[in-house]
């Protein structure tokens, strides 16, 4: 009796054992060190993603670090920030844009974009330059030539005016565009060029927006990500 009773003693002992080694048994998952982009793959390099440990819990689908070689078959649903634990639901198989959405490519040059532009940030985009000045003028001095006699003297004081604000509305390329990519490193001025800039932006923006991206035309600026909800 003794003997077994030292038995079933041993026994209780072990299975609440188990009990907590499993209530706290830990898997190992993938996490994201670097900012990724909607629509982008994840890369599978320790620059990009490192594994940690995590306690095991059926409701949540952790990408397990085991599996990380089959994250370059997805892309990223929503832009992914750093310290991220990577699940199931921020991926997708689907290829390409959403629809109605295309890639514009920009080269722009110093102070037509603001210091630590990244991949990931809204911006506005807009026409500068001369034709930006010309458009301006044009509609100041159509709306004072309409004033009568007094529209000659005034034209000209409107065309200044227009030419001094080439940021207004009508210069309005593209509202809220995302940015894509922008090299790593990438410095105005490289090999004679510009930064290399891409942005996702609609398809009734991209005629415009690509004819005076080709002329070098075109400033960014960083707005608020609240921005493109609103609008």
């Amino acid at each position: 009796m003794a003997a077994l009773a030292v038995l079933l003693i041993l026994v209780g002992a072990l299975g609440a054992t188990v009990l907590v080694m499993r209530a706290g048994e830990r898997i190992e998952v993938v996490k994201v060190k670097q900012r990724v982009t909607a629509g982008k793959k994840i890369p599978d390099t320790r620059d990009v993603i490192e594994p940690v440990m995590v306690a095991e819990d059926s409701a949540i689908k952790y990408v397990r670090w085991s599996d990380r070689n089959l994250l370059t078959k997805y892309r990223a649903v929503t832009d992914i920030v750093p310290g991220t634990l990577l699940v199931g639901s921020m991926l997708t198989g689907k290829e390409g844009l959403a629809e109605g959405k295309v890639v514009v490519g920009l080269s722009l040059k110093e102070g037509q974009y603001p210091q630590g532009l990244a991949e990931g940030d809204t911006v506005s985009v807009y026409r500068v330059g001369s034709d930006a000045q010309k458009s301006s003028g044009d509609k100041s001095s159509g709306a004072s030539g309409s004033g009568g006699s007094s529209g000659s003297g005034s034209s000209g004081s409107s065309g200044a005016s227009g030419s001094a604000s080439p940021g207004g509305n009508g210069n309005l390329l593209a509202r809220t565009a995302k940015v894509q990519s922008v090299p790593s490193g990438a410095k105005d001025g490289f090999g004679g060029g510009g930064l290399p800039v891409t942005v996702i932006v609609t398809e009734a923006e991209s005629a415009a927006l690509t004819q005076a991206a080709a002329a070098g035309q075109v400033a960014v600026v960083k707005v608020p990500a609240s921005t493109a909800s609103a609008s």
